[in-house]
């Protein structure tokens, strides 16, 4: 059991230099749901501002305008269907994935995440990607891979795993069962890892209490996935830029300010010697 720091994976966290462009930084996809509409946006935001290339979010196409009306860096595409959302993954360029935010609890859910799953590429499944499983679970589990980063919190995780004791033996097993990283959230939020690594995170800021900071934080880890930083490493720097943006911007903070504070957090780490 090792406690969160950056000195775990500094070395590893994405860097620029004069021969980056847009899509060597990466290509993150957000999959945006309707009419909750917010959880997706914020993750997009965060996605593009921990330093991903190029981010887009799919919606159907009643929800478009909304979402492209309320942004303008992030990309916005429209898809109808499965068969929609399949054709759009065909593209090489997208290096990172996350399914959940806002997405609803539905069949139409279930099939997405499995094709976002069935890519291979580093996938983050968050919220209602989970929970629309939870009829199910197995369905879901033996579906997952390695390059997989599961975010639940308690309730989310019970959804989808029958795992006893501990929080950390929960999550270190729920790793082992699904083959991918898992991050039980939580003021102290453990990341374990399938191969039976283990990191918790120092005690949040309890001001990362409020409604879509958990988008924010599967926003970070997508983006540091775009990039090409590794699934367990990800899981633990997105934590702990996470929680930093909590301690910096404290009492009043929503989850609207978290993005806009993740360059100066971004900051912090691309001084810090490697």
């Amino acid at each position: 059991m090792t406690a969160n720091t950056p000195a775990l994976w500094i070395d590893r966290i994405p860097r620029v230099d004069s021969h980056s462009n847009k899509y060597t930084r990466g290509h993150a996809v957000v999959l945006g749901g309707y009419p909750m509409t917010g959880a997706a946006r914020l993750a997009a935001r965060a996605c593009a501002r921990i330093g991903a290339g190029l981010t887009t979010i799919l919606v159907e196409p009643r929800a478009l305008d909304v979402y492209a009306k309320q942004l303008e860096s992030i990309m916005v595409r429209a898809i109808t269907d499965e068969h929609d959302l399949v054709g759009v993954l065909q593209d090489p360029r997208i290096s990172a994935i996350l399914s959940g935010p806002g997405l609803g609890i539905s069949q139409r859910t279930k099939s997405f995440v499995t094709q976002v799953v069935k890519t291979k590429r580093p996938v983050v499944l968050d919220a209602d990607a989970l929970t629309s499983f939870a009829e199910d679970p197995a369905e879901l589990i033996d579906r997952l891979h390695c390059d997989c980063v599961l975010t639940p919190h308690e309730g989310e995780f019970s959804r989808v795993f029958d795992v006893a004791g501990s929080r950390e033996d929960r999550a270190r097993g729920a790793a082992l069962r699904s083959g991918a990283v898992v991050l039980l959230k939580g003021s102290e939020t453990v990341i374990a890892s399938p191969t039976g690594e283990l990191v918790i995170n120092p005690p949040a800021s309890p001001h990362l209490a409020t409604a879509g900071s958990g988008d924010v934080l599967a926003g970070i880890i997508t983006g540091l996935l775009a990039q090409g930083m590794a699934p367990f490493d990800a899981a633990c720097a997105g934590v702990w830029v996470h929680s930093e943006i909590g301690k910096d911007l404290g009492i009043g903070m929503i989850a609207d300010d978290m993005p806009e504070d993740i360059p100066r957090v971004r900051r912090l780490l691309s001084n810090a010697p490697n």
